[in-house]
């Protein structure tokens, strides 16, 4: 499989990192939405209370089952549009309907903007009259964070739980200091510290603390908390995001399953058209999320 992973990596990096914020967002849109949704899905644009949102569902889904999804990008890029094709092919591996969010992003709408829009899509969907335990959180990078805090409000608040969580690459701190930040760095071909720095200095301006835990959920406590797959690829700055991460939950009790994905780079399931180990892992939480959504 190196040469796929190799021509999504020749993807990625065939132009220059965009400066503006319009532009990233741009060319996020543009390596994601490479290959489209599949023929027999079907999308709808909603709006959740506010927050736009687009449901999917492939044939003999579920629909009173639904995976939420947070897009990575940072908090400041990502959108449906970038990451509809892993969106909507998880729901097929889940065998149930999804829910993109469209959060708002930062810089123009820093934390805790994304939260509230979490939040609203969150009960939007429990006032469709779906359970709590037939609901999945998840996303990728910045929107495994995402999920996570949302996990926290909900639990604070004595409010009903989802019933596991979905994450890919997860960004857990803030405040960078995992070792693979630097260890990773000559092999991972999108996230480095100078890049998360900016991204973080738009999303949780100073004074905020980055280390509190609906900035970093890696500093929370986890005890209570549903159970949590946990997908990273081995090429990834962010690897010990995803490890502490586990090893966190592991010691909280929490259900928690990590899988380390040999040369993988961030997000890769985003490319799952043109990528076997990205469609293998979102197999993988198709089978895990079935198993504990009742």
């Amino acid at each position: 499989m190196a040469s796929e992973i190799d021509a999504i990596r020749k993807l990625l990096t065939s132009k220059p990192r965009p400066v503006g914020w319009a532009e990233r967002r741009a060319r996020l849109d543009e390596v994601g939405s490479v290959w489209p949704v599949a023929d027999d899905i079907s999308c709808e644009s909603v709006d959740c209370d506010g927050v736009r949102g687009e449901w999917s569902i492939a044939p003999g889904s579920d629909a009173a089952k639904v995976l939420l999804f947070f897009h990575g990008g940072g908090y400041c890029s990502g959108s449906i549009k970038s990451h509809r094709r892993m969106v909507t092919e998880a729901g097929r591996a889940m065998r149930m309907r999804t829910l993109a969010i469209d959060y708002r992003r930062a810089p123009e709408h820093p934390f805790p903007a994304q939260h509230d829009d979490a939040l609203i899509a969150w009960r939007f969907l429990r006032r469709q009259g779906i359970a709590a335990g037939r609901l999945a959180v998840g996303g990728d990078s910045a929107g495994g964070n995402l999920s996570l805090s949302l996990i926290n409000r909900l639990r604070a608040a004595n409010e009903p739980l989802p019933g596991c969580a979905w994450l890919v690459s997860p960004w857990t701190d803030l405040t960078m200091s995992g070792a693979t930040l630097a260890s990773k760095d000559a092999v991972d071909p999108l996230i480095h510290t100078a890049y998360l720095e900016e991204l973080a200095d738009a999303y949780a301006p100073a004074p905020l603390d980055r280390r509190d835990p609906l900035i970093s959920p890696l500093f929370g406590d986890l005890r209570g908390f549903p159970p949590v797959l946990i997908q990273v690829g081995s090429a990834e700055t962010l690897l010990s995001d995803a490890t502490r991460l586990a090893e966190a939950a592991g010691t909280a009790d929490v259900d928690v399953r990590l899988e380390i994905w040999p040369h993988m780079i961030h997000a890769w399931p985003v490319w799952n058209a043109a990528l076997a180990d990205g469609r293998r892992a979102i197999a993988a939480a198709g089978d895990f999320i079935r198993a504990r959504i009742s």
